[in-house]
Parts: C-alpha cells; structure tokens; sequence
C-alpha cells in the first residue's frame, strides 16, 4: 500500500505565514477491509508493525479463520503504501487519508483487481465459541510423544483420561487434509479439542496428535502421502496398547474428511483396532470427490456458468496429467503449457471468463505437484472398505460440499457390506456442513461465522455409539 502524508499545515501570523511540516504518517496498527468476490465476502486484517524506519505486516483472513499470512514486502513512501505476499499472489497499492485512519487503494490477486478500502481498528475481530472447554477439565490431560518407527518420526499429542477407575475405551483422532495441529483448528474453531472433551467427560479417553511438521511431530519425507500417514496411526495404536489405563479391547480410530480415509486403511490392516468412526469420509475416488467438490462449490459461491465449465474441464486435464507424471517439475510444466493450449482454443469473450480458472490452477500449483495430491487423486476407498471387518459408524451432514454426503454415505455402506460387514450405521444430519457446524449455505467462507464449533447432536451420536459398542463389547 501507499499512504498519504499529512498536508503542509500554514500559521498565519500578524506579520507573516509560518509553514509547519506535519509529522510523518505512521500506519503501525490493525487495518480491515471486506473482500468480495463472487457474492462472497471475507474479512482481511492488516496487520502492521513499524521498526526503526521500517514496516512488517501479516495478514489474517478473518472469516477463513487463516492467521498470519506471510506480507513479503511492506513500502511506505511520501503518503503511498504498498504491499505484497507472493505465495499468495498478491499486491495493494493504497493512499492514506488526511484524518490516517482509511487506505484506498488496489487489490489484485494474479488476474483479479478490484478497489479496496482498508479501515484503521483498535483491536482485531474476535469470535464467539462457546463450546470452547475452559479449565480445570474434570479429567487428566498428560503431553504424550512417541515414535513412528518405519518413518522415523516423533509425533507428539495430548492424552486425555477419564477420572476414576479404567480400564477405558480410547479413540485416536485423525485430521483432515492438510497441515493441522491437534486439535484440528480451522477458522477459528478447536473441532477436536471440543470432540475430545465431550468423550472424556463421558468416559472415553482421546489422543489427539499434531500432524507431520506442526507442534512437536518431526516434518518426515516431503514425498509423504496417506500410506505414511497411516503409519503414524498405526504407531498411535501401538502406544496406547501399552497404556495400562487403556482397554486393549476397545481401541478406536475417529477420521475426519481424509481422516475418514486413513481409519479404514489402518482397520484393515490392525487386529488392534476395535471400531471406527468416519467424519465426512469419502467412498467415492479422489479424483471424483475433486469433481464432485469442485462443480458444488462453484454452484455456491455463484460462479458464473462459463467460469465453472472452465474450471471444471481445467480440473479434469490437471488430474490426468498428475496421475500419469511422477516428476514434480514436469507435472508443474505440463500443467503450465495446458492452461496455455486450453486458452488458445477459446474465443476472445470467453478467455476473460477463462481467467478466474487459471489463476486458481497457478494457487494450487504447489499442492498439485505433491506426491500426496497424486496418492489421493488415484485413491479408490472400496477397495480398503471391502476389508474393514470392525464396527464402523459413518456420519456426515447434508451442507457438506467437499464430501458430497448423499453420495459418499452410500458408497462407504456398499464397500462395507460387498465385503460382509454388517455391523455398520450411516447417518446423515441436516443443515450441518463439512465441519458437522449448523449453517446456511455449507461454504467453507461460513465456517468462522458460526459460532458452533461441532453439532451437539453429532457429539451425543458418536460417545453413545461407542460406548454402546462398549457394552456389546463386554
């Protein structure tokens, strides 16, 4: 951004003018502004901090619940700010006003630009959850660490116990996609710091564990896809069968979304695995889950229809080229040279609508050279799910358009019974999006709005499933 200095300030005296130079601006501070794209609206804050001459700044997207988003680059000049964060593909160039408390200026994120006013604050927007658990917990939390051997790997988590007598059932609960801590945090919310709450209060024990690279779990192999991830659960199993408070009996895997994915792989193969729960699990293939999550998100954000053909034709040419390149580069550089040939085939009134798409590929670009995106593009669930011989219970909520509920409920109950399991209970939840939230619309953009961080009724449904479980158990 640019931001504007203070007018020269002219004292007129009896005898003669007096100039006096104001001071120079200073925008160290918090600064907000709404993003709105497509009937979208998100929340940024800017967050700058002044050293010596010089600016730092961050920034946080509010409503997504992202923090500290690297600024990479943050010039103040004359009245004028600018500044950039090129992962992200970003650049602001903004004028102060005279009062210094508004910057008006440009945003332009790679093929989008657009006006953008940021508006000086006190403090940074603070959210609502009320299922947040404040201490003292009625039950014994211990910092816990131990080691995936075949990897290598420290992993490190928070133990929850019952208070009383044990032997207890336990769960083990397995993130969704990406980089997450243990308690899952996304937007704003704890999902499985309120999950291992509600079970332990009603006596069930939880280990929660920071996935690879974040908290105290080793980064690994960079080349690490949902088989390694498996391994770490699978080492997470092996721990709590030496835990004399844990019931080797009733050792349980709790999966979100690509959770949901790696529980029934670790099912499958360990005897020590009593029952599953799968949050949002997918049944279909990776690749159809992309299609599928793709045409859904579109349709809600309002996408105009041409964008999303566009997107979605884009989409289908990306997976093909990921699954038959294993090298990293090349996957980037044929990935580059279709968005360019696709391109050349439109018309001119079309290559405008084209652009939204292609500036989306390039975001993504980092993720659709890993050998993780290739691993869960080709992933096929029935396989796996064929062989999982334990108790699963399958949940998911209507609203959720990153796994299609319909459609990945079906497919994870016909896996389980092609394979001769009958001890399955699929259940889908109204108005609950992709994080079991109550919500409007099942946006991802939503998530930091809502003030419920899981449904109360999906809580209830999995402690009396598994402590049911426990009964048929003994």
């Amino acid at each position: 951004m640019r931001v504007k200095l203070f007018a020269i300030l002219l004292i007129v005296t009896s005898a003669f003018a007096v100039a006096a130079q104001a001071p120079a601006p200073d925008v160290a501070g918090n600064w907000l502004t709404t993003l709105e794209v497509g009937g979208t609206k998100l929340r940024l804050a800017l967050k700058i901090k002044k050293s010596g001459d010089s600016y730092a700044a961050g920034l946080d997207s509010v409503d997504q619940g992202v923090n500290d988003l690297p600024i990479d680059s943050i010039v103040l000049k004359g009245n004028e700010l600018s500044f950039s964060a090129a992962n992200l593909g970003i650049n602001y160039v903004g004028t102060l006003n005279a009062a210094g408390d508004e910057i008006t200026g440009t945003f332009k994120q790679r093929t989008i630009a657009m006006p953008l006013v940021f508006k000086r604050i006190a403090e940074l927007p603070k959210f609502n959850r009320p299922q947040e658990p404040k201490q003292p917990y009625p039950y014994t939390q211990e910092e816990v660490s131990y080691r995936n051997q075949k990897d290598n790997i420290k992993i490190a988590g928070t133990l929850t116990l019952p208070r009383g007598s044990g032997p207890y059932p336990v769960v083990l609960l397995i993130t969704g996609s990406g980089s997450q801590d243990r308690n899952e945090t996304i937007a704003g919310h704890h999902p499985f710091l309120v999950l291992a709450d509600y079970l332990t209060r009603n006596g069930i024990a939880v280990l929660r564990v920071d996935d690879r690279g974040v908290g105290g779990t080793d980064l690994g192999s960079l080349s690490a896809t949902s088989e390694n991830f498996a391994e770490d659960v699978l080492a997470g199993v092996n721990f709590l069968k030496q835990r004399k408070e844990i019931d080797p009996k009733m050792i349980g895997l709790i999966g979100h979304s690509e959770g949901g994915m790696i529980a029934p792989m670790v099912a499958a193969r360990s005897n020590d695995v009593s029952f599953i729960v799968l949050l949002a699990g997918p049944g279909q293939r990776g690749e159809d889950i992309i299609y599928a999550q793709t045409e859904l998100l579109l349709k809600a954000q309002g996408t105009h229809v041409d964008t999303s053909r566009h997107t979605l034709a884009l989409s289908k040419r990306i997976n093909s080229i990921v699954k038959a390149e294993t090298d990293e580069k090349r996957v980037e550089q044929r990935i580059d040279e279709e968005i360019a040939a696709y391109n050349r085939t439109l018309p001119d009134l079309q290559k405008q609508l084209f652009e939204p798409a292609a500036g989306s590929v390039k975001a993504f670009m980092p993720m659709y050279r890993t050998a993780w995106f290739r691993y869960f593009v080709m992933f096929d669930p029935q396989p796996v799910l064929k062989n999982v011989k334990v108790p699963v219970l399958a949940l998911n909520g209507e609203l959720d358009l990153q796994v299609p509920a319909k459609e990945n409920l079906d497919l994870i109950g016909a896996g389980l019974k092609a394979g001769g399991n009958d001890d399955v209970t699929l259940k889908l939840f109204p108005k609950l999006n992709h994080l079991f939230q109550t919500a409007q619309t099942g946006l991802p953009t939503e998530y930091a709005q809502i003030d419920e961080t899981m449904s109360p009724d999906v809580l209830k449904t999995v402690s009396d499933w598994i402590l049911q479980r426990r009964t048929v158990q003994k």
